[in-house]
């Protein structure tokens, strides 16, 4: 006579405090926006990612505009973070910005699901009511680390003294932001990502 099954025992539901549930939500948006970009990322989406119920979603944020605004604030550290974090292991910024333009740095950059691929939906963004100022905030951020990190290069010796650190700092990120559109006209080309890198590197270094 076989056993009658165990009742299957109901795994208690961790509680998170407010700050915990807020960062778990925050966590959860930054995948479904790289994975989907902004228009069609849900707020439906992120409930069903975390395991709460939308209304929770709009309790910690408000609105899908100011939860994305505070998703491109947390991509923008990180980036930053991850950038310093380069420089300071690869030793000078000119090796940081070889690494960050080479066509395989970029090809990782633009991948769905990538916090590249979020950045770049951001500055697509710069004219969408409700996130437009925190689009142009997430993109002025990271020029400004640009920025900072050839002024750092200055001082090293291995970045031009006299180039203007704002104007580099534009040219490399429009180098990065850019990429999409030259693989959608000719594809499968990293000979020509390297070859601009260079040139790129050539006129910022002394």
């Amino acid at each position: 006579m076989t056993d009658a099954p165990t009742p299957s025992r109901r795994v208690p539901r961790v509680r998170l405090n407010p700050q915990e549930r807020r960062e778990s939500i925050l966590a959860a948006a930054v995948e479904v926006f790289a994975e989907t970009g902004y228009r069609a990322g849900t707020v439906s989406k992120v409930a069903q990612r975390v395991g709460v119920s939308e209304p929770v979603i709009f309790q910690n944020f408000g609105s899908k505009a100011a939860l994305f605004a505070a998703v491109l604030d947390r991509v923008t550290s990180t980036i930053k973070a991850e950038f310093t974090g380069m420089a300071d292991r690869l030793g000078s910024v000119s090796d940081l910005l070889a690494e960050v333009l080479s066509p395989h740095h970029l090809e990782r950059l633009h991948a769905p699901g990538s916090l590249g691929a979020l950045f770049a939906d951001a500055a697509a963004l710069t004219s969408e009511p409700g996130v437009a100022d925190a689009a142009r905030r997430a993109v002025q951020g990271v020029a400004d680390l640009l920025s900072d990190l050839l002024r750092r290069g200055q001082a090293q010796g291995n970045i031009r003294s006299d180039l203007d650190p704002e104007s580099g700092a534009w040219w490399v990120l429009s180098m990065m932001a850019t990429r999409p559109f030259r693989a959608a006209i000719i594809p499968g080309r990293p000979d020509l990502e390297a070859g601009l890198a260079v040139l790129t590197l050539q006129a910022i270094s002394p």
